[in-house]
């Protein structure tokens, strides 16, 4: 199976991989940086149209690349506050050569008020770096993953996210 994602972020292909490799043999994923057209760090709905504009790129892209894929996914972190409380969570977009297209999200964890604004205004990542005196956390555990002490990471809410986005594809009666 052949997999372009709308992205070269290490974690974000290995959740992917380990999303599709439940249902799927032989996955070859290729990482695409591609445009979100949102916020770098997006808030609320954003979020979801980050990672639909991704993929709808992904898709423009293998067209005038004449490339040929079965999937075209992408996943965007962003804040969120819908549920009455900051979080966030990772929202992930999957489309097939017809149309077909797959939503899902991953768990969340909850942003103390006193941080948002500055990952509103710095991103997540940033703040994070500079909570735990990391550096480039987004491209390996997360901040979740200091935050669980390693048992959720980055990848494992990057999975989670694509497990979601996968279920119509992997059961028919659930589609639209």
């Amino acid at each position: 199976m052949k997999v372009l994602i709308g992205t070269q972020n290490p974690g974000k292909i290995k959740g992917a991989k380990a999303a599709l490799e439940k249902y799927f043999s032989n996955v070859e994923i290729q990482g695409v940086k591609v445009p979100s057209k949102v916020s770098e760090q997006p808030v609320g709905i954003e979020t979801y149209h980050g990672a639909l504009n991704r993929v709808d790129a992904l898709i423009a892209y293998a067209k005038e690349n004449h490339l040929k894929a079965d999937l075209f996914l992408a996943v965007e972190s962003g804040l969120v506050s819908e549920l009455g409380f900051w979080a966030i969570t990772n929202i992930a977009v999957i489309k097939n050569n017809q149309g077909q297209m797959g939503t899902g999200s991953s768990a969340s964890f909850p942003v103390p008020q006193k941080y948002v604004t500055a990952i509103k205004s710095q991103t997540l990542g940033t703040v994070m770096d500079n909570l735990f005196h990391e550096s480039d956390l987004r491209s390996s555990t997360g901040g979740i993953g200091l935050l669980t002490r390693e048992i959720i990471t980055r990848i494992d809410m990057t999975t989670q996210a694509f497990l979601m986005a996968l279920i119509p594809f992997i059961n028919h009666v659930w589609q639209d």
